[in-house]
């Protein structure tokens, strides 16, 4: 149980140093390099893919392999007729 316990304490105080330094930049008018690569880079978290799993676990996923092998033209077992690549 720590495992989650700590994650979950990481993540609040990554975020209450995020607000500190977005607030910081909008009210002081002392706010510095510092405070801007600080929320910069906070946000440019925010743009990560977190909802990801791995391939061997997602549902519909491509076989390794398969776009190689329509890029050589090959037909694999199941594949049925009459479709354009």
């Amino acid at each position: 149980m720590a495992g989650p316990t700590a994650r979950r304490g990481a993540a609040l105080v990554l975020g209450v140093v995020w607000w500190w330094a977005a607030v910081r930049l909008a009210v002081a008018p002392d706010a510095g390099v510092l405070e801007g690569a600080v929320a910069a880079g906070g946000w440019g978290l925010s743009l990560l893919p977190v909802h990801c799993v791995a391939k061997s676990r997602a549902v519909g996923a491509v076989a390794a392999g398969r776009w190689g092998a329509a890029w050589r033209g090959e037909r694999g077992r199941g594949e049925g007729g009459g479709g354009s690549l």
